[in-house]
């Protein structure tokens, strides 16, 4: 795929952004047919996004950390977006009805970094990584995507929307968080007061340190890397759960707290 042809690609998907319709997929000449293409997409279409709204890059995202959202996307492997500012909230958030199209809610732990993991210094480890956090908190992210299929349309024309990334919620930070067991802390969503979805950090490749490991040397392999600031979302430990217009959504991470978004009817 060209860089034209995936300019093309993303100016289709910031057409419908900009005028609120959904497109059951991109055009057959426009569709990614690998894992480079989809990543080619993406890469032009983030600064088109920061045109339109402003803003600037925060950091990054993971998905798919586990084996079920992996089969539905027909992925080998986790996949990775850019977080933007003009998408990124406080504990308690309230997104307005038009903010969002198909509000999958999902539980994250995310870290800050304090060091830049750079390609030269590539392969990181767990250990590695767990150097270079600054901070971790709890987090909401509302998956978003332009198609009317959702993430029926498949991983790599999700990769090319952004990765899904739609707005982040971010909880209060945990004070001590290498004191907390990130093997198996356990994590339960809420929709209008009814728990719908228990889950676990070991759904996220086993530790969310994992995920961060992941990201940090699959950027290195396209060429980039972290960089000191950047926000880390490490994928969901709740399975990605939808919510109506009117919702209010609640993830409890027990002792560590609880996150919440209300999306507007």
């Amino acid at each position: 795929m060209s860089q034209e042809t995936a300019a093309r690609a993303a100016a289709a998907l910031l057409e419908v952004r900009r005028t609120g319709e959904r497109i059951d997929g991109l055009p057959e000449d426009l569709k990614p047919a690998s894992l480079e293409e989809a990543y080619a997409i993406q890469a032009a279409y983030v600064p088109m996004i920061l045109d339109m709204y402003g803003g600037h890059r925060v950091g990054h995202k993971v998905g798919a950390t586990g084996p079920a959202p992996q089969q539905m996307l027909a992925l080998e492997a986790p996949f990775r977006g850019i977080l933007l500012s003009p998408f990124v909230h406080r504990s308690p958030a309230e997104l307005a009805a038009g903010d969002t199209f198909i509000r999958v809610v999902e539980s994250e732990f995310a870290f800050r970094l304090n060091d830049d993991l750079p390609a030269a210094a590539a392969p990181y480890d767990m250990a590695a990584v767990t150097a270079a956090i600054a901070s971790m908190c709890i987090s909401i992210e509302v998956v978003d995507l332009r198609y009317t299929t959702g993430m029926q349309a498949g991983g790599l024309q999700v990769i090319a929307d952004n990765g899904g990334a739609g707005h982040w919620i971010e909880g209060p930070p945990v004070d001590d968080w290498t004191a907390v067991d990130l093997d198996d802390h356990a994590v339960s969503l809420s929709i209008n007061g009814e728990v719908v979805q228990e889950g676990s950090s070991a759904n996220v490749l086993g530790n969310p340190l994992n995920s961060l490991a992941w990201l940090a040397n699959d950027l290195c392999l396209a060429g980039d890397g972290l960089r000191a600031g950047d926000l880390v979302i490490t994928g969901s430990c709740t399975a990605p759960t939808p919510a109506d217009a009117g919702a209010l959504a609640v993830a409890d991470f027990g002792v560590l707290g609880q996150v919440s978004v209300r999306f507007g009817a």
